[in-house]
């Protein structure tokens, strides 16, 4: 074979290679997939919050590479926004941050006509209060948070206050969450979630002070539980249903005194660089199968009603209407949040 025409075959090649959908050998000798994309999604979540398979679903179905990355909780998200604005097109906070990026003038207005599959979404999770057409918005998981223990050691965990037992300090795991922290801490008070009174805060300051809590992620603390290393751990629903499955031991309670009912949603950044393409993927989330995939894969609740059915109406996935008629959802307030703020800055 001449050289031209060794050129000209290699050429072929890799031309074939690059064809969408097209696959070829890795190193390993297994069959590796090449896309040829035709744009990048830049996706900024929380930890362990997806089926990361459907990622790559969505690649080959669009031809859109999607830049994934992780966050810890909504303040450090904001924070890193704030400092790279242009950094991502898709985040997924929680809905009192939502409520801030909307006052703020962070966030896109959606084409919902590029959006159908927001039907899916479960009318109970549509219009909240702070994006009241769904304008910015679209439902991702809905949970709670509330109080993992070992029904070992306790016999049940129905208010805040088992929280605050100095003689079990050191087996109490708290959540390493500004607004949980605080607003569990109201809650237990007899105040509501979003207060910002001064008297009130002030005690909820003493009370965190007091007990010098073991701080974690929800995750971390779910894990140290299903182990057996804590007595109570507040957590997220989602983590919760995750470590009843792995220890029969654990179970979970949303305290009587009353706790959040959280929502996270998509939103698309103002000036996103791929408005067509974020708009693609948030779609593609609310199929009712890529919604049984992300709730199988995190223990969450997807607000997709056609996913449901799949999950047997297990009771800490869906709460029931008393449970729920005593918790209320985080909203933002500048002069409150600034309050909350210097208060996590004394206790933590």
């Amino acid at each position: 074979m001449s050289k031209k025409m060794i050129i000209i075959a290699a050429a072929l090649l890799v031309f074939l290679a690059c064809l969408p959908g097209c696959e070829t050998k890795g190193e390993d000798g297994k069959k590796k997939e090449h896309i040829a994309y035709t744009g990048t999604l830049r996706v900024y979540n929380a930890g362990e919050y997806i089926d990361r398979t459907v990622l790559e679903d969505f690649e080959r179905e669009f031809f859109i590479k999607v830049e994934y990355h992780e966050f810890e909780s909504n303040e450090d998200m904001y924070a890193e926004i704030s400092k790279n604005p242009n950094a991502y097109d898709v985040l997924v906070p929680s809905d009192y941050m939502i409520d801030r990026l909307i006052q703020e003038d962070k966030l896109e207005r959606l084409d919902k006509d590029k959006i159908k599959n927001i039907g899916h979404v479960a009318e109970q999770y549509k219009n909240p209060a702070y994006d009241a057409d769904n304008s910015y918005s679209v439902p991702y998981m809905v949970g709670t948070l509330g109080i993992l223990y070992s029904k070992k050691y306790a016999a049940d965990a129905d208010s805040w206050e088992v929280l605050f037992d100095r003689g079990r300090r050191d087996k109490i795991l708290m959540l390493d969450s500004q607004r949980d922290v605080i607003g569990l801490a109201l809650k237990m008070l007899g105040s509501g979630l979003n207060s910002g009174d001064e008297g009130e805060l002030s005690q909820v300051k003493s009370k965190i002070l007091e007990m010098q809590f073991v701080y974690g992620e929800s995750e971390t603390i779910r894990d140290l539980m299903v182990a057996g290393e804590g007595v109570f751990g507040v957590v997220y629903s989602g983590d919760a249903k995750t470590a009843m499955d792995r220890n029969p031991d654990l179970a979970y309670a949303i305290p009587k005194e009353g706790s959040n009912k959280w929502l996270d949603a998509f939103v698309i950044m103002k000036g996103a660089q791929n408005m067509e393409a974020a708009q693609q993927f948030i779609d593609f989330m609310c199929r009712p199968n890529i919604a049984v995939r992300n709730m199988t894969k995190t223990g969450y609740t997807s607000p997709i009603r056609g996913a449901w059915g799949e999950f047997g109406g297990n009771a800490v996935m869906f709460p029931s209407d008393e449970e729920l008629g005593r918790c209320e959802a985080f909203l933002h307030n500048a002069e409150a949040a600034a309050k909350y703020e210097r208060l996590w800055d004394e206790v933590r």
